[in-house]
């Protein structure tokens, strides 16, 4: 299993666990939820960036 494929599985979990048991897509979402999702996605960003580098080289 490649480093991306890990990547998207983790980061897949992760929206489900956010939707969840956090209730980021809830009717009333906060600033903070909203970041928090938004954060989430730039960190598996990273990490799908360093994968594809790592594999390249």
């Amino acid at each position: 299993m490649s480093k991306t494929s890990i990547v998207l599985i983790i980061y897949i979990l992760g929206l489900i666990f956010g939707a969840l048991v956090l209730g980021i897509w809830s009717a009333e979402t906060s600033v903070y939820k909203g970041l928090l999702g938004l954060g989430w996605t730039a960190l598996a960003l990273i990490g799908l960036f360093f994968a594809e580098k790592n594999e390249n080289n």
